[in-house]
């Protein structure tokens, strides 16, 4: 097997860990609570509020067709499963607004993203949201150019805790690969107990922020951090010798 290597100043690595994939929502932006507030705005419109509290306990961790099904199966949501795409349209807008006027990288991302990229760390996204979403704020915060693969909600038939948005991750980031990088060689950082059981399935190994849940509903997790930057290379390296 050849082992990826990054350099420090004080000492060089050989290390297995050759890709880091990230949760977009609640990892990366601090916009869980914009998808919260443009849910609602959509649902007002069918009589239907959702709490915080539902809404973090049951619904964060679905892409937005996953979560109107679900709406719908609970007898929530009075509409058929053929208006779904209509909801997906009207929530992209609302969310894309609120994005716009408050969306926020979360602190600490943009260092852990350097570090990445100085030791040459390939990076992909794995997110239940949708394309335009995930590529408005990247390019806006400038840290698109930082990612070689998106794999958004509509990319999948099946939603995290499903790890098909793994999986199909994985398969892009070796398209143009001679040595094709392993499950096991990847990293999979999430802030849901539902993407953290998508990317073990996927045969990843798991770091988890504390941004959405607190670390005793993250417990699965391989490592838990408040902060992405509280994570040095020698961290990451250690999880992949595990």
């Amino acid at each position: 097997m050849t082992f990826a290597r990054y350099a420090s100043r004080d000492t060089r690595y050989e290390i297995m860990l050759r890709a880091v994939i990230f949760d977009f929502d609640g990892v990366i932006t601090d916009s869980e609570i914009l998808h919260f507030r443009a849910f609602n705005q959509v649902l007002a419109q069918h009589g239907i509020e959702l709490t915080k509290d539902d809404y973090y306990k049951t619904y964060l961790g679905f892409n937005d067709a996953d979560c109107y099904k679900l709406l719908i199966s609970q007898g929530l949501l009075k509409t058929d499963k053929q208006r779904i795409k209509n909801l997906i349209e009207e929530k992209k807008r609302i969310f894309e607004q609120l994005a716009k006027a408050e969306g926020k990288m979360i602190e600490g991302v943009r260092d852990f993203l350097n570090m990445l990229e100085q030791n040459n760390i390939p990076m992909a996204i794995c997110s239940g949201a949708l394309l335009t979403e995930v590529e408005m704020v990247l390019e806006d915060a400038r840290l698109r150019h930082l990612f070689e693969v998106i794999v958004s909600g509509e990319q999948v038939k099946k939603g995290k805790p499903h790890p098909e948005g793994f999986l199909l991750s994985l398969q892009r980031l070796n398209e143009n690969r001679k040595n094709p990088i392993t499950a096991k060689q990847c990293i999979a950082i999430e802030d849901s107990h539902w993407g953290l059981e998508a990317a073990k399935a996927a045969g990843m190994h798991t770091i988890a922020v504390t941004n959405s849940y607190d670390a005793e509903q993250l417990s699965m997790a391989e490592k838990i951090v408040n902060r992405l930057n509280d994570l040095s290379m020698d961290d990451l390296q250690q999880l992949c010798s595990n």
